[in-house]
């Protein structure tokens, strides 16, 4: 069995392994060295890894992981894993607060809802595993298009249509826009009845370990006192979200 695998492969995967514990740099002395190789095999290694994309070459001889790495990562979590990670923070976080919590994904220009946890008490907002958010006028849709590349987000406006849902749906361009650069600056959104009449909703951002939204989780109430206290409730939503990451990542 072992005669069918790859040694090229595998001696590609052992240099990767060397960036293990704490390690963020490399060289290829290093990497000579640990693999008892020559520097010319070391060499022509890295920077097939480099063409790959696996790692990146920082200065001249120095070597870190590339940024597919994150992007893989991300896909593990948006392999069906996400929602039953984040369900018991969800959880937690409706026992905390009293109110109603969700996490969101983002698909073809809308948040959609991928968990959720309800509080002890009735509640008159219909949300659902699957329910799909515009993302111009929701705490979570707004979030995601503040976290977007100038690029993707001019390309949602190009074919959005800024509707007037509610009295305080936003519907002019240019303020929307000023507010979406606001909520990444403060690190979080609200919605104060901009989808539907009082619906209220503060949602903050879920980042891999080098800034990329992921997720985001929020809390929702059909009362105005969620926004008038949301100083509080972001206090809930941050420790949620540390949790999030510690789970996440370590």
């Amino acid at each position: 069995m072992t005669s069918q695998l790859n040694g090229s492969v595998l001696k590609a995967f052992k240099i990767l392994d060397l960036f293990a514990a704490g390690k963020t740099e490399l060289t290829a002395k290093e990497t000579a060295d640990a693999l008892d190789i020559n520097m010319i095999t070391a060499h022509r290694f890295l920077h097939t890894l480099v063409h790959a994309g696996a790692l990146r070459a920082t200065s001249r001889g120095v070597f870190r992981l590339g940024y597919m790495f994150a992007d893989l990562g991300e896909r593990v979590l948006h392999d069906g894993n996400l929602p039953t990670l984040l369900q018991p923070i969800l959880d937690q976080l409706a026992r905390d607060t009293g109110e109603a919590c969700m996490a969101t994904e983002f698909d073809r220009d809308m948040a959609i809802c991928i968990a959720k946890a309800l509080p002890d008490r009735p509640l008159y907002v219909d949300i659902r595993i699957g329910s799909k958010l515009d993302a111009f006028c929701t705490a979570h849709g707004k979030l995601w298009l503040a976290h977007m590349s100038d690029e993707d987000q001019d390309r949602y406006f190009k074919n959005a249509t800024l509707t007037g849902m509610t009295d305080h749906t936003i519907t002019d361009l240019d303020t929307l826009k000023s507010e979406l650069a606001a909520i990444r600056a403060q690190g979080f959104s609200t919605n104060n009845g901009e989808r539907e009449n009082d619906i209220y909703a503060i949602a903050v951002p879920i980042t891999t370990q080098h800034g990329k939204m992921i997720s985001a989780i929020s809390i929702f109430s059909a009362s105005p006192t969620l926004i008038e206290n949301a100083k509080d409730k972001l206090v809930h939503l941050q420790t949620a979200t540390r949790t999030a990451c510690d789970t996440l990542y370590g």
